[in-house]
């Protein structure tokens, strides 16, 4: 018997016939996306979690919502190239991307390593989207180094009592549940001495401290966790082998963070720019300056995409992806950053004003365009684009060591 039951769709094109699949997709979205965060989605609003559940039902209504998942775990058992395909139709006809860390990592990790009492518990109701998640990982002084954590589990009976901080710990302030590496030997080698626990956001002695960017937006939090009891059956795998766990989300993580549909996303929101601002009374698309940047990273983007198919037919052949899927990951999140400095560049002044409430969804206050209220905003919160999920400069050096061999 099945975990959980799949959904039933009627009349459900074959995903495997991907030109039908698109036209599928496209019709869903037509018809079941939801105008609020289809505009929110385009003027690059984040969305409220209010939002996000009432999307995440219509997707779980469809089947949709975890289709790579296996079919025994609430899943249609996709492949990598039909999730490619469906991700990329998502992120050009206006829906939001949706939280990887829910539904790529958390979701996967239970399949995988999970005993059969935490996927009873947990994968229902991550498959529907109604339980958010956040991941404890990134320290203080251990983010690039994450084997150098230092946040404490100790086991006391029948549970851990834990202490210490997780940092920039995106979207905390929503969740109901954490992920968390913590050090549960300190006499060990950095790496087999880490443990992969599962922590309710209610217990006693958890803080949460956000951290508002340059940008405006709340997104990361410091969690504090101050002798936080833990039951012992929320550890996952086997005690100080939790770097194992960790270490099986980065090959599939550094793939989906090509993120080649959300560069296209910011492709076609620049060339309505292109083709709606004009310099000196023409448009900026007949502009030398324009068209020689678009050109550039329209090319940039065409080449990630091609690269990022290499690495998906390996995984259809179920070979192994390899350290040099790392380049996936260095490309992607640059050419995201070049996008929106373009953008910024194509509104000129109009994207200087700062709207405050145009940040947080709420009507403009200034006198300017969607697009302009939160082009800044977006310009900023790219930065980050090359640090989060592992910098750049750690992804050249495991391409120059694991790859080159230098």
């Amino acid at each position: 018997m099945p975990l959980i039951e799949p959904i039933e769709t009627a009349q459900a094109a074959d995903p495997h016939d991907l030109a039908r699949f698109r036209i599928e997709v496209r019709e869903f979205l037509s018809n079941q996306l939801p105008d609020d965060i289809r505009a929110a989605t385009r003027d690059g609003v984040p969305l409220g979690k209010p939002q996000s559940l009432r999307w995440h039902a219509i997707l779980h209504k469809r089947g949709w919502l975890v289709p790579h998942w296996p079919v025994d775990a609430g899943g249609r058992g996709w492949d990598a190239m039909q999730r490619m395909v469906f991700d990329e139709e998502m992120c050009t006809h206006g829906a939001p991307e949706l939280n990887s860390i829910m539904f790529d990592m958390i979701g996967p990790v239970l399949i995988r390593f999970g005993n059969a009492a935490q996927k009873a518990a947990f994968l229902p109701r991550i498959a529907s989207g109604t339980q958010w998640w956040c991941q404890g990982y990134s320290e203080p002084n251990a983010g690039s180094d994450l084997a150098a954590l230092s946040t404490r589990a100790v086991r006391r009976d029948n549970h851990y009592l834990v202490n210490g901080s997780k940092i920039w710990t995106s979207y905390a302030h929503h969740a109901d549940w954490i992920f968390c590496l913590v050090r549960t030997d300190v006499e060990a080698k950095a790496q087999d001495g880490i443990s992969f626990l599962l922590i309710d956001m209610k217990t006693p002695g958890i803080t949460l401290r956000p951290i508002r960017g340059i940008h405006g937006w709340e997104g990361f939090n410091q969690v504090f966790f101050d002798d936080v009891e833990v039951p012992a059956d929320n550890l996952v795998g086997t005690e100080n082998r939790g770097w194992a766990v960790a270490k099986s989300l980065l090959e599939f993580e550094r793939l989906k963070l090509a993120r080649v549909g959300e560069n296209k996303r910011r492709m076609e929101r620049v060339r309505q720019l292109g083709w709606s601002e004009t310099e000196m009374g023409v448009p900026l698309m007949h502009r030398p300056w324009f068209r020689k940047r678009f050109a550039e990273l329209q090319m940039r983007l065409m080449a990630l995409e091609a690269n990022a198919l290499r690495f998906v037919e390996r995984a259809q052949r179920g070979e192994p992806i390899g350290a040099e899927v790392s380049m996936l990951k260095l490309r992607g999140s640059q050419l995201m950053q070049l996008w929106e400095a373009l953008n910024v560049d194509a509104l000129g002044p109009a994207s200087l004003p700062f709207d405050a409430a145009a940040i947080v969804g709420k009507p403009h206050r200034l006198p300017v365009s969607a697009m302009s209220a939160t082009a800044l905003p977006r310009r900023f919160l790219s930065r980050g684009f090359t640090i989060a999920g592992g910098s750049s400069e750690v992804q050249r050096n495991i391409l120059a060591k694991q790859v080159l061999g230098l």
